[in-house]
């Protein structure tokens, strides 16, 4: 068992939120002076989606904030296209702040919004830095070259869902993107693929931790796998685990708002090597689980497959 599940999962639900919300899931982590500062996203009663804040001392109990942290903007160039609420958010920090990647839904479909923090006090918009439609953007905590980098997943009709690089020197304008890596046909992700987890560094490369989708005849199954890039240019990839390293198997993540889902945004590297890999299960509630670093990269270089 390459993660290991922590034994008092779920670690969120909908009932540790002190406001009304029907559920907890795909959560944003980093390490903030020392505590763990966890961005969920909560379905309100409503069905539209909105970010709420909670922070932990071990990464495991959480304590959520009396208020939301991100609710849909209703005023500016924002409010448009978050009309039907904000989703899924990844966080890395670069350059002395934090920046909040999050799906931005609307009735022009849904893109991408930027945001940074330093504190998690306060939030500040930056750019909207997709049109639609997008999802699953996370940026690199370090720049190549003088360029920010981030691995995205466009909605397309004509190819599968697959994941892109795109590049910018200012986190507004985006270009030189690539076409980097795509669903295999007949294997746990032959539906589609997209970015989980911001990339993280080792010494072999840049793991990313990806979800992918297969299709069954009682919906579709979302699966957490690994990939690797190189440590100089991202947009080659190393490796590609052939092999899923989780997929749902608790009933948490079997029975819920969607079931048979298990989907990351986050994953904290630790000092003694493992990693906190954070989930939503079946779009309800909040779960970890902990690695070792270097199995992971393992994993991928040791029973790969091609990326394209």
């Amino acid at each position: 068992m390459i993660i290991k599940r922590y034994k008092n999962n779920p670690i969120l639900t909908k009932d540790d939120v002190p406001y009304p919300v029907a559920t907890v899931h795909n959560a944003g982590v980093v390490k903030h002076n020392g505590k763990y500062m966890m961005l969920f996203r909560s379905h309100k009663l409503n069905g539209r989606s909105i970010l709420g804040l909670a922070e932990s001392d071990d990464g495991y109990n959480f304590k959520v904030k009396d208020k939301p942290f991100m609710i849909p903007a209703t005023n500016g160039e924002f409010a448009e296209y978050e009309e039907y609420g904000v989703e899924d958010p990844r966080i890395i920090f670069t350059d002395g702040e934090y920046l909040i990647t999050y799906s931005a839904y609307s009735r022009h479909g849904v893109r991408i919004g930027l945001a940074k923090t330093k504190d998690f006090k306060s939030v500040e918009r930056f750019s909207l830095i997709t049109e639609a439609d997008y999802r699953n953007v996370v940026i690199f905590p370090e720049k190549f070259n003088g360029l920010y980098a981030r691995l995205d997943r466009p909605h397309s009709e004509i190819s599968p869902w697959s994941v892109w690089i795109s590049y910018s020197p200012d986190l507004i304008y985006w270009g030189e993107s690539k076409l980097i890596m795509k669903p295999m046909q007949y294997h746990w992700d032959e539906m589609k693929i997209g970015p989980g987890a911001p990339p993280i560094k080792t010494d072999r490369g840049w793991l990313n931790i990806y979800h992918g989708v297969f299709p069954t005849m009682d919906g579709s199954v979302y699966r957490l796998g690994v990939a690797l890039h190189d440590l100089k240019d991202p947009s080659k990839i190393i490796a590609v685990g052939d092999e899923w390293i989780l997929q749902p198997e608790e009933v948490y993540e079997i029975t819920g708002y969607v079931h048979n889902v298990v989907f990351s945004c986050a994953a904290v590297p630790e000092e003694d090597g493992s990693v906190k890999i954070y989930w939503g299960g079946a779009d309800k509630v909040m779960c970890v689980g902990t690695a070792n670093l270097e199995e992971l990269v393992d994993h991928c270089l040791n029973n790969s497959r091609e990326p394209l």
